[in-house]
């Protein structure tokens, strides 16, 4: 181990980089956290955030660089090793044994009893009974768990990634208070949020990640969210030319009917009061940052799950999926970001595209294999899949089986179809591809609604745009003035003008988080169920 030439740092990573096959995470990614501060790690979707912490934390083995703890080279090679090295993380997803009770897994990491039922009674989880098992614990409940075991141990870094994503406001104000006592001592925390109102409470300084690189460190005081905005967006060129009349106006709705209606959706968890329309002929683009709802918005329009409250009409008629299965007999179809999800990946393009047709059948009779095989091959040319159609799904490239998944419903006959960031790790030629065929397909007469975590896409594919946030559709934007920089702040649910003075800025600032972290009615509910 090597002494590090830089001094007062409790941690330095430099130059850490991470490619998986041909996607780079990571290129060239730096960190310099001092002692007793609390460190935003801040980037957009994408940018590489979770792949540091993972290096940091030794769930993940970098490709180069250097990782420095209290003046000493480590290296960790697991995050038991890790944590003897000092540091340890809260996940995104709950680093829990589903079927193991919560001593059980308190044993596995070793973690001391007693400090954690102190944590837990200061995060708010005073009753929990260690005896439970963790699957039968809501989200919630188990991210405070895992950050009171964190504490426990008492790390010199506590990395926390999106922590407060899925907590109700009460537990988020006691989350906040405890990393604010972290400060001016000699451990620190690394804390990454979407919510700008979070990173200003708690916040020191900031170091902003863009496509796996370090761009800047910013130091959090009044007016920083706008130099963070830039930071986090680059002067970002233009790959692909927006078609000129390919997308027409679509504020002016008139007497025109929505195909779907939602009007105060909700599920119970992230999703809230959730409403918009979507019209026949257009593409509506949703942009909302990780945990806002919109996963859960898309489970209740494809059948996957059903509203704890609200309402949903198709076509002026009220409706109610019980299956997705109900969702696409009335046409309404689902494209995931994860291709495995939808595709039978040991069968061929042919079996795969042909599949909707097949279950239409519902009694015995002839199957017409000529009509089928001139279907599905007319589906495989306009989407230029590049395989033959005997051919095997899981032998073609990430986008040709994306393409694949979208030929299905080309073949069926779309008429309203949910596609969530399907083009995710897909190169820029496929890209423009879907893009071109989303329009054609609107032009056609079909209602798209299209999340994407590229803001970039936004103004090449959709006619307006709607932004989620806290679990509701917080603005409507036209395509026109739906540049980057506004749905970035729209997205962070942070209003366009100049910076604030700084004492005004303060004052808005403890307001805005009073309000955000202020016990209501049902999250005093919440937090009851987690006892």
């Amino acid at each position: 181990m090597t002494a590090t030439t830089t001094t007062g740092l409790l941690l330095e990573a430099s130059g850490i980089s991470k490619t998986y096959g041909a996607v780079v995470a990571l290129r060239s990614a730096s960190l310099a956290v001092q002692p007793g501060e609390v460190h935003a790690l801040l980037g957009a979707n994408g940018a590489g955030k979770s792949t540091l912490v993972k290096i940091l934390t030794g769930a993940v083995r970098p490709d180069g660089g250097r990782i420095v703890v209290r003046g000493r080279e480590r290296t960790s090679h697991s995050p038991a090793e890790a944590r003897r090295n000092g540091l340890v993380s809260v996940y995104q997803e709950p680093a829990l044994i589903p079927d193991l009770d919560i001593r059980g897994n308190l044993r596995l990491t070793r973690t001391p009893v007693e400090p954690f039922r102190h944590w837990l009674s200061e995060l708010g989880l005073d009753d929990l009974d260690l005896g439970r098992l963790a699957r039968r614990l809501p989200l919630a409940s188990l991210r405070i768990i895992d950050l009171a075991r964190a504490l426990a141990i008492e790390p010199d870094v506590l990395l926390m990634d999106e922590m407060t994503a899925a907590l109700p406001a009460n537990l988020t104000e006691r989350v906040l208070e405890v990393i604010g006592r972290k400060r001016g001592g000699q451990q620190s925390v690394i804390f990454i949020s979407h919510r700008m109102i979070e990173i200003a409470a708690v916040c020191d300084r900031a170091t902003v990640l863009r496509e796996g690189e370090t761009v800047g460190v910013v130091d959090v005081t009044a007016g920083s969210e706008d130099k963070i905005v830039k930071l986090m967006l680059g002067d970002v060129a233009r790959e692909l030319v927006r078609r000129e009349a390919s997308v027409e106006a679509a504020a002016d709705h008139g007497a025109r009917t929505p195909r779907i209606s939602a009007r105060n959706l909700g599920n119970g968890q992230r999703l809230h009061d959730a409403s918009f329309e979507l019209y026949p002929g257009e593409v509506v683009g949703l942009v909302a940052l990780e945990g806002q709802g919109q996963d859960e918005l898309f489970e209740i329009l494809s059948g996957a799950d059903r509203p704890a409250s609200g309402s949903l009409a198709l076509d002026g008629q009220p409706v109610s999926f019980r299956h997705p299965a109900d969702a696409i007999r009335q046409g309404v179809v689902f494209v995931p970001a994860d291709r495995a999800e939808a595709l039978l990946m040991q069968r061929s393009v042919r079996e795969n595209v042909s599949l909707p047709m097949s279950a239409r059948i519902s009694q015995w009779g002839l199957f017409n294999l000529g009509r089928e095989q001139h279907t599905v091959s007319q589906a495989v040319e306009r989407l230029q899949i590049d395989a033959r159609a005997g051919a095997e799904v899981r032998r073609l490239s990430g986008g040709n089986q994306q393409k694949v998944t979208i030929a299905r419903w080309v073949a069926a006959g779309v008429k309203t179809m949910l596609c969530f960031d399907p083009t995710r790790g897909i190169d820029i030629r496929t890209k423009s591809q879907i893009y071109v065929l989303l329009r054609e397909l609107a032009a056609a007469g079909a209602a798209i609604l299209l999340y994407t975590s590229e803001l970039k896409e936004i103004q090449l594919a959709c006619d307006r745009v709607i932004v989620m946030f806290g679990g509701d559709v917080v603005a409507e934007l036209s395509v026109a003035g739906a540049d980057e920089e506004t749905l970035l702040r729209a997205a962070h649910n942070l209003k366009a003008g100049a910076a604030l003075p700084e004492e005004q800025y303060a004052r808005q600032q403890a307001a805005l988080v009073a309000q955000q972290v202020k016990p209501t009615a049902s999250s005093s509910a919440t937090s009851e169920g987690l006892r």
